[in-house]
């Protein structure tokens, strides 16, 4: 809000500082409104000639301004929907810290008249959602981004969470990386580029990331990393990483019930082929998928989808499962109902 000043020339700026606070289509406001206002929020006194002659100056200046049942800004940065869109994605964005989210809320919130309030009253402890410890995440951002603009290498620490709840490095040295583009996936931020010792695609989290530094080095041309000789296909790069995993893509074959298909959809999108339809009910699709991703993946979904191929996967998934059932006893348990059997 702007300062009191006393001084007739801020008249007009006050007037339309007035409008944007105070007014909208079902809160018009009177001259005698704004006179108030005036004098109680800037210590101004003025007359509704000098009210009337202002609003008239800020419409020539271009402001959409309304004047027919009273006076009310008709057109503003964001409409109430759009601010409560970008409010929504700094509540559940993870890259952000508690006192992050809270004070962009704030400034988001500042955007709109007094009548707005966030819609936040079913998003239950929203500053307890998990979220970054990490307050250089956002100074993160900005020097990747200058770095990718000046195509620069980068140098940052990587970091792990111990048992004490804190971030520490995972290596002495810093890491020297070739930055490309930045992605959100599951709420995070990650940078997409390339690590010297190797000619693939390589993901690190952003908020994991300290000491963050634009060096003066050039970085690597994209061209001679694999999966990127003729640049970086995001949305396939995306619907290949669902879990932003590094490492070998293949071609996989799943068989899933019709009734995945919203799942199907909601992780890979388009980006699959059916094959075949079965008449039990089920389909098979092809697609290509991070390796690792994919393993990860069957085993949340294992209670409906099967890996047909490639075999290596398949035998991995199999590995996986026969792990998890001598964790919860399940092959001794069968072993013992054999013997007694």
């Amino acid at each position: 809000m702007l300062a009191g000043t006393g001084n007739k020339k801020m008249l007009n700026m006050l007037i339309l500082e007035i409008l944007k606070d105070y007014s909208d289509a079902e809160h018009p406001l009177t001259q005698q409104d704004i006179m108030r206002y005036l004098r109680d929020n800037y210590n101004m006194e003025c007359d509704r000639r000098s009210v009337r002659n202002n609003i008239e100056y800020l419409m020539d200046l271009g402001f959409d301004i309304e004047t027919a049942h009273g006076y009310y800004l008709a057109e503003r940065k964001f409409d109430p929907v759009e601010l409560q869109l970008l409010i929504n994605s700094v509540v559940f964005s993870k890259s952000l810290s508690k006192q992050q989210a809270a004070e962009l809320i704030e400034k988001l919130r500042s955007e709109a008249n007094v009548y707005f309030e966030p819609r936040l009253t079913h998003v239950s402890n929203f500053t307890d959602l998990q979220r970054t410890d990490n307050r250089q995440s956002m100074l993160n951002l900005d020097i990747l981004d200058e770095a990718i603009a000046k195509k620069r290498k980068v140098s940052f620490v990587y970091n792990s969470y111990g048992t004490d709840f804190k971030m520490h490095p995972r290596r002495e040295e810093p890491f020297v990386f070739n930055p490309y583009q930045i992605v959100i996936s599951n709420g995070r931020y990650y940078l997409v580029g390339n690590y010297d010792k190797y000619d693939t695609i390589s993901h690190f989290r952003i908020d994991r990331m300290t000491n963050m530094k634009m060096l003066e080095e050039p970085s690597k041309d994209p061209k001679l990393v694999k999966g990127m000789e003729h640049g970086l296909n995001l949305p396939k790069h995306m619907a290949e990483h669902i879990y932003m995993f590094s490492g070998e893509t293949v071609t996989v074959v799943l068989k899933a019930p019709v009734k995945s298909m919203d799942d199907l959809m909601d992780w890979f999108g388009r980006d699959f082929h059916i094959t075949k339809k079965n008449p039990d009910g089920t389909i098979e699709i092809t697609l290509r998928c991070n390796k690792y991703a994919m393993e990860y993946w069957a085993l949340q979904y294992g209670k409906t989808v099967e890996i047909l191929e490639p075999p290596s996967l398949r035998e991995q998934v199999k590995e996986d499962i026969r792990g998890m059932a001598v964790k919860y006893g399940i092959l001794m348990d069968s072993a013992m109902e054999m013997q007694h059997g």
